[in-house]
């Protein structure tokens, strides 16, 4: 006789596979919203809703099911793609410089505004000064006077050669000094016995004054331009050798081990590990260095004045002191003081922000 399948062993089938007997037949759906039965029970059929609420139930009650994802789950899921994909754009953000061409009117107004309303304060100043008769003219010049002296060297062609003459001694002592002391400078941060002996020195002869060294320096060599570049020597090397010494001390050690990993060592290291990474202070030693090179210049052609060694700034300025004449002798003041500005804005200002800016210190907004 075939074997029938009775409720009771449906329900004790039912309760070993882990799901309540409920008495009707087990309906699932076909994903059509179409109830669809098993063939055991005529059961009438439930729509999709009632469908997904018993499967659901279903899943629940059978342990190491997988559970079915859900719109909360989703949502999470989704969100924290969204996090994820914002950090991401953050940080390509921050490592990404957005550079653009400064339009002419905020570099004027940024740039070249603010100095030339501070000339045009001092000027001011200065008429006031001369106009309330604080002193006689003797002493302080007005500046139109200042600048029909000016006009005189202009007209008499003498301007230019006065300004080259002395630009000209001290751009060529500065590239000598640059040339005797980056190597000095080397030798003394990376040798010890080096550093030890003559490290206070130099830091001695850089707190000297240079025109202490114009009196020997004319006794030894005599009124001549090797004199000046003796004591532009004197008083720039000292600078630009402490300048690389204070770079080189500043260099990660980290740098000297990765480089000397992978076989830069000895000269080597030394131009390609030491050096770039000692640019900012090497280039804040060179800046140092030009000052005390124009110093040292204008401190020679004072005092070691002679037809011989032609007509430079400082040679002006004494005339302009023997002859009493004193607007002639600001002339000279101001012409040394923008020479230092010039050679400082039109050089070093743009090394040192090339450098920096390579190295992520300082953005071009």
């Amino acid at each position: 006789m075939g074997s029938t399948d009775s409720p009771a062993s449906r329900g004790t089938t039912a309760e070993r596979d882990g799901v309540p007997d409920t008495g009707t037949d087990t309906t699932s759906d076909d994903g059509q919203g179409r109830g669809v039965t098993d063939g055991r029970g005529t059961g009438a059929t439930t729509g999709s809703a009632d469908a997904t609420e018993t499967s659901a139930d279903t899943t629940a009650a059978v342990p190491g099911a997988r559970t079915p994802l859900t719109k909360d789950s989703s949502a999470g899921s989704t969100g924290a793609t969204s996090d994820l994909g914002g950090l991401g754009a953050g940080l390509d953000a921050l490592d990404a410089v957005v550079s653009h061409r400064t339009p002419v009117r905020e570099v004027l107004v940024r740039k070249v505004l603010p100095p030339i309303l501070a000339v045009a304060l001092v000027i001011a100043v200065w008429q006031i000064l001369v106009s309330a008769r604080v002193t006689d003219e003797g002493s302080l010049p007005a500046p139109l006077a200042v600048w029909d002296s000016l006009a005189r060297l202009w007209m008499e062609g003498t301007l230019l050669e006065v300004v080259w003459t002395s630009v000209s001694r001290g751009l060529l002592g500065f590239l000598l000094a640059l040339a005797i002391g980056t190597p000095l400078g080397l030798l003394v941060a990376r040798v010890r016995f080096v550093r030890a002996a003559i490290g206070p020195i130099l830091s001695g002869l850089q707190s000297l004054p240079s025109v202490a060294w114009v009196p020997p320096a004319v006794i030894w060599l005599g009124l001549n331009n090797q004199m000046m570049y003796a004591v532009i020597l004197l008083g720039a090397v000292p600078s630009i050798a402490n300048g690389l010494v204070s770079g080189v001390d500043q260099v990660p050690p980290l740098f000297l081990r990765a480089g000397r990993t992978l076989g830069a060592t000895g000269l080597r290291g030394t131009w390609h590990i030491v050096m770039p990474a000692a640019l900012p202070g090497y280039v804040a030693g060179l800046k140092q260095g030009w000052a005390f090179s124009w110093r040292s210049l204008m401190a020679a052609e004072i005092i070691a004045s002679s037809p011989d060694l032609g007509l430079g700034l400082g040679q002006l300025l004494e005339n302009g002191r023997n002859n009493s004449d004193m607007p002639g002798v600001f002339l000279a003041i101001l012409l040394i003081l923008l020479v230092g500005i010039a050679i400082d804005l039109l050089v070093f200002s743009p090394v040192e922000r090339a450098i920096l800016r390579g190295r992520g210190l300082l953005v071009k907004k």
